[in-house]
């Protein structure tokens, strides 16, 4: 177990340094640079090498990250891990604030699929991306984090909502979801209180707030729990505790010596559907793909050939059994904290995985010694989807989804178990470093 803690708790420090999906991308990049990572800009011709480590941006909260095999494109394709930046929560509407009843309060709009009673009465702050007008009148942006509680849900009292232990506490997601931000000063327009508070993060050559991308998160740090520190919490497990695991495999020393060129595609916009410019629906990953392939080699088809050698691991967390709630699973495809990632299949299609990939990926748990499970949703369930359908189908890539099992999905503190992270990294080592096509026949 002990082996196992320090690569959670430096997941635990990436999270808390990641607030929104343009923070995960800017820790990811400090990452990515101590060990050497050039940054490519799309706009730029690219002089790619044998050996050599780069990585692309998109709109600042989507990476791709890719290291140049010394083998040929043609004979290995590429081995790719798909994860998303993005998690379900709350989002600043344009216009922030309003005054009433002698406070301010924001207004927020659902991003994705919270559970929204979670949101409750926790310490919530801002953090994000705000655009502005500098001084010289060029357009700028910068990353805000404020780290001090800014913002509160607070609950209804039970005197008031008699019913709530019976049926559940339930936000109207248009009139009682706006979050306290302070008193209302006479005379202080909304707006310039909300354009105040943005500027003491900004350069002082800031001249005009323009817009922003602000997201609502949980200040509290994550943390171990249980008896033994065999669990751990925090909130957005889910997906980063996957793009965690996904850096985290590929920086390791014998990966980046391997041979073959490796990928891994971190993508915001999986919560709302992945239809953007960097969401995993959007030309992204299939943009940078094959200028890698055009800076090896001129061949007119060769592009498509190597996608036809690829092979994909979507990466998304899986939904552990509660034993609270036996009748949420199907009793004969449950799977367990702290035993193994998640094969995830669904015979619709929801998730990427067939026959083959599962074979694919069950090979690389077993040479790597991790245990595996398999999860299939209930059949009276909608099932949820991942990056790994849309990837697979705009690509032609072989894929697999896998996930390590997480409780509270969608909670603003979701938890999950350390021995899980450290299996995850481990066969996401193995893939990297590993001819997993050769064993297809």
């Amino acid at each position: 177990m002990m082996d196992a803690l320090q690569p959670v708790q430096d997941l635990l420090d990436f999270i808390d340094a990641s607030p929104s999906p343009w923070h995960v991308v800017a820790t990811a990049e400090a990452r990515l640079a101590a060990h050497g990572f050039v940054r490519l800009e799309e706009t730029a011709a690219w002089d790619l090498c044998p050996g050599g480590r780069y990585y692309v941006v998109r709109d600042g909260s989507s990476i791709v990250v890719f290291v140049v095999g010394q083998q040929l494109l043609l004979d290995t394709g590429f081995k790719i891990v798909g994860a998303h930046t993005d998690s379900p929560g709350l989002r600043i509407k344009p216009n922030a604030l309003n005054a009433a009843d002698g406070l301010l309060r924001t207004a927020v709009e659902v991003y994705g699929g919270p559970i929204l009673a979670t949101f409750a009465d926790r310490d919530l702050s801002l953090a994000g991306r705000v655009a502005f007008k500098g001084a010289d009148n060029t357009i700028a942006s910068q990353l805000v984090a404020f780290a001090q509680p800014l913002l509160r849900l607070p609950n209804l009292a039970i005197h008031m909502n008699r019913t709530v232990n019976d049926e559940g506490l339930k936000f109207h997601k248009q009139n009682e979801l706006p979050l306290i931000l302070s008193t209302a000063v006479a005379d202080s327009l909304p707006a310039t209180v909300f354009a105040d508070l943005l500027h003491t993060q900004l350069p002082a050559t800031a001249s005009r707030i323009m817009a922003w991308d602000l997201a609502v998160y949980d200040t509290q740090k994550g943390q171990f729990w249980g008896a033994n520190k065999e669990f751990y919490a925090d909130s957005q497990l889910d997906n980063l505790a996957s793009c965690h695991a996904a850096l985290y495999a590929l920086l390791d020393a014998t990966v980046l010596a391997a041979e073959g060129t490796l990928v891994c595609a971190l993508f915001d916009h999986e919560e709302v559907g992945s239809e953007s410019s960097n969401g995993a629906d959007g030309s992204f990953l299939g943009d940078v793909l094959q200028r890698i392939v055009l800076a090896a080699t001129p061949d007119g088809d060769a592009y498509v050939r190597t996608l036809a050698r690829s092979f994909m691991v979507s990466a998304d967390m899986a939904h552990a059994y509660q034993p609270n709630f036996p009748m949420a699973y199907d009793p004969d495809h449950k799977v367990s904290i702290n035993q193994g990632p998640v094969i995830k299949v669904n015979a619709n299609h929801r998730y990427s995985t067939e026959s083959v990939s599962q074979a694919v990926f069950i090979n690389c748990c077993e040479q790597a010694g991790v245990p595996y499970q398999t999860y299939s949703h209930r059949s009276d369930l909608a099932c949820g989807s991942t990056i790994g359908p849309i990837s697979s189908a705009k690509l032609g890539i072989r894929s697999v989804d896998v996930g390590s099992p997480l409780w509270a999905m969608h909670s603003i503190r979701e938890s999950a178990g350390v021995l899980d992270h450290a299996y995850m990294i481990r066969v996401l080592r193995q893939f990297f470093g590993n001819d997993c096509m050769s064993a297809i026949g």
